[in-house]
C-alpha cells in the first residue's frame, strides 16, 4: 500500500515538473514574441511620444563619409535657422508641442504671418506656398494643402510624423504645422534661393556654375545617405527631383517634400505608382516594389539633369543613352554637358560624375551603388579634381618662376656683355696716339 502511495507521489511530482517546465517555456516564448513586436513598433511609439527640441551647432552634424550618424540624429541650431522656430513664448508655446515633436500653430497665427495668404511665392503638387513673417521677424515658408491637390491628409500627416524625427543639414526642416478649420498647412524654414528646377529652367535665370552643380549633387547625396543609413528605421524618399531640392542663402541644397516617403520596414508593395515620371525607377514601375535603390535611380537622373541642364520629362534619359553608346568607360560624357556652361568645367570631373550617375540608373537595381557608396565616390572625385587644380597651379607658379630665372639670367648676360663692350672701348681710348 505504501509502495503504491509512493509510486503515485513520484508520478504526480514528475507530471507537475513536466507541466511546470512546459509553462515556463511557453511563457518564455510569449515574452520573446512580445519583445519582437515591440521592436517593430518602436518607430511609431517614438513618434507617438513627445519629442524634445534638438538644439546645438550645425557644425556637430557629421559628414559621414560625411553625413550618416546613428539613431541620435544630428542636432540643429535655432540660431542658424535650422531648429524649431521660437514664434511663441512661455506657456502658450509649450502647449503647442504635438506628439510628433513639431509645434502646432493656430490658423489665426498663420493667417496673420502670411498677411491673410497674399504673399504667394509658388505652387506645387501639394498646393500654394506663401512667404510669411512671424512676430519675431523670422521668415518662413507656409505650404497649404489645396482642395484639388493630388496629395491629401495622409501625405500631410506622414510628413509631420517623419520630419518630427529626421534632422540633417541637407534636409529641409519642418518648424511647425497647422491643422485647423479644415485647413492643413506645413511651415518650413525659408529657402531664399528657391528650387533647383527654377535655376535650371526658370525665366531670367543665371546659369549655375559647374562647381555649384557639383556641390548640389554632393549635398543631395548626403541627405539621401542620411535617410537610408542614418535614420532609424531607414526612410525611402520616393520623389527625388529638381523641384524637391531647395537652395538656401549659401546655395547649399536640401531635400524637401516627404509626403510620399515611407519607412523601409513598412510594406514596399504599392498598388498605384507614386512619384514623378522621368525620375521613376523602371524596376519599381514594373514590380510596384520601391526600395532604397529606387531613390538611387532618381538621384542618378538628377545628376544627369545637373550635367546636361535638360528636363527628365523632355527626353533627358534617351539623350543620355545615346551618349552612352559613344562613351568609352569614363570618357566622352562631355557631349551631354549643358551648353550654358560654355565649356567651363573640369573635364575629368564631369566624366567621372557622369560615369557614377550612369551606374545609378542601371535598370537592374542590385547593380546600382548604395547612397553611401555614392557619397564616398563623389568625395574621391572632388578630391582628385582639387588635387589636379593644385598641381596645375603649382606647375604654373614654378613655370613662371623658371621664366623669371631665365629672364634674369638673360639680363645678367646682357649686362655683362655691355660691361665688357664698354671696357674695351675705354681701353682703346686709353692707348697712346702713334
Amino acid at each position: 500500500m505504501k509502495r503504491d502511495e509512493s509510486r503515485g507521489l513520484i508520478i504526480g511530482v514528475t507530471v507537475g515538473v513536466v507541466i511546470g517546465i512546459f509553462i515556463a517555456i511557453s511563457a518564455l516564448f510569449c515574452i520573446k514574441f512580445r519583445k519582437s513586436r515591440s521592436q517593430i513598433g518602436n518607430s511609431s511609439s517614438r513618434r507617438n511620444s513627445t519629442v524634445p527640441f534638438r538644439s546645438s551647432s550645425t557644425n556637430t552634424c557629421a559628414e559621414l563619409s560625411g553625413s550618416t550618424v546613428g539613431p541620435g540624429s544630428p542636432k540643429l541650431s535655432v540660431e542658424d535657422g535650422h531648429g524649431p522656430a521660437l514664434w511663441m513664448e512661455g506657456k502658450k508655446r509649450k502647449n503647442t508641442i504635438s506628439v510628433s515633436g513639431i509645434p502646432k500653430y493656430s490658423y489665426k497665427d498663420v493667417q496673420k504671418a502670411t498677411a491673410n495668404f497674399t504673399a504667394l511665392i509658388g505652387k506645387g503638387a501639394f498646393g500654394p506656398v506663401y512667404k510669411a513673417q512671424m512676430c519675431t521677424g523670422e521668415i518662413v515658408a507656409v505650404k497649404v494643402l489645396a482642395n484639388d491637390s493630388k496629395q491629401g491628409e495622409k501625405e500631410f500627416h506622414n510628413e509631420v510624423l517623419l520630419l518630427g524625427r529626421l534632422h540633417h543639414r541637407n534636409l529641409v526642416n519642418l518648424v511647425g504645422y497647422c491643422a485647423e478649420k479644415g485647413q492643413h498647412m506645413l511651415i518650413y524654414v525659408f529657402m531664399p534661393n528657391g528650387s533647383l528646377s527654377s535655376h535650371l529652367y526658370g525665366e531670367n535665370r543665371e546659369a549655375l556654375k559647374w562647381n555649384q552643380r557639383v556641390s548640389i549633387a554632393i549635398d543631395v547625396a548626403r541627405g539621401l545617405e542620411y535617410l537610408h543609413d542614418g535614420a532609424v528605421p531607414p526612410v525611402v524618399h520616393r520623389d527625388i527631383k529638381s523641384a524637391n531640392i531647395l537652395l538656401d542663402r549659401s546655395m547649399r541644397a536640401r531635400v524637401a517634400d516627404f509626403g510620399l516617403s515611407r519607412e523601409e520596414m513598412v510594406s514596399r508593395t504599392s498598388t498605384s505608382l507614386r512619384g514623378t515620371f522621368g525620375y521613376l525607377d523602371p524596376e519599381y514601375v514594373s514590380s510596384r516594389n520601391f526600395t532604397k535603390k529606387s531613390d538611387v535611380y532618381s538621384y542618378g537622373v538628377l545628376v544627369f539633369e545637373l550635367i546636361a541642364g535638360r528636363n527628365p520629362q523632355h527626353g533627358l534619359m534617351e539623350y543620355v543613352e545615346l551618349a552612352a553608346i559613344n562613351t568609352e568607360g569614363r570618357s566622352g560624357w562631355e557631349e551631354v554637358a549643358d551648353s550654358q556652361l560654355e565649356g567651363s568645367f573640369d573635364l575629368e570631373e564631369l566624366n567621372d560624375m557622369a560615369a557614377l550617375a550612369y551606374k545609378c540608373v542601371n535598370r537592374v537595381s542590385r547593380k546600382r551603388p548604395s547612397m553611401r557608396d555614392v557619397v564616398q565616390a563623389l568625395s574621391r572625385i572632388v578630391k582628385m579634381s582639387r588635387s589636379r587644380k593644385h598641381h596645375s597651379k603649382k606647375f604654373s607658379v614654378e613655370g613662371s618662376g623658371d621664366l623669371d630665372a631665365r629672364s634674369e639670367a638673360r639680363s645678367s648676360i646682357s649686362e655683362n656683355t655691355n660691361h665688357q663692350r664698354s671696357e674695351s672701348v675705354d681701353s682703346v681710348s686709353d692707348l697712346p696716339e702713334v
